[in-house]
């Protein structure tokens, strides 16, 4: 089922999500469900469950092409279920951030370049991987959205934050969010 996506001022995706207790309950299941098609019918790269108005620690990556994000690399389609991660890079890198719940927006926000994560994949299997750039942008943000954080939250210079026809003029991108 395509829930509907949070709009940025929803008091529920500032929160904490809790940690998901039982994740054979068909609820859990059906909740990642919902989450993999809403992603989808809005053409996200990635989606947490706080955006769906799920107070749960649960995300979905990924993608091979997005029109979103055009020239962005493919991303492994993964879910995640009570994920954690740690950096493995001394600095940042900034780049261009867009969200489902702030549509029409981007914004230049620092990350870590290179990274570990993990957590239960939705069969119950333990899951560790490292990911660099673009990757770990996308977990990095959605992993933000598990701990009440949007990207907003992060950008350095807000003169590089605005609307997606401002900032992108002659893109096709314009007619996207």
């Amino acid at each position: 089922m395509i829930r509907p996506v949070l709009k940025m001022g929803d008091p529920r995706l500032y929160r904490v999500a809790q940690e998901v207790a039982h994740l054979r309950d068909p609820d859990v299941m059906a909740i990642i469900a919902d989450m993999h098609e809403t992603m989808a019918n809005a053409s996200g790269v990635g989606l947490a469950a706080p955006q769906i108005g799920v107070d749960l620690r649960i995300m979905v990556i990924g993608f091979e092409t997005n029109p979103r994000y055009p020239d962005a690399p493919p991303v492994p389609m993964t879910t995640l279920v009570n994920p954690w991660f740690e950096p493995l890079s001394q600095g940042s890198e900034g780049g261009w951030e867009g969200c489902l719940s702030i549509p029409g927006m981007r914004g230049w926000v620092p990350r870590a370049t290179h990274i570990r994560y993990g957590g239960t994949q939705e069969d119950g299997a333990p899951l560790v991987r490292e990911a660099r750039g673009f990757h770990a942008r996308v977990f990095q943000h959605e992993f933000d959205h598990l701990n009440g954080i949007l990207y907003p939250q992060r950008i350095v210079d807000f003169t590089r934050f605005g609307f997606v026809e401002v900032l992108f003029p002659d893109s096709s991108l314009s007619v996207l969010e």
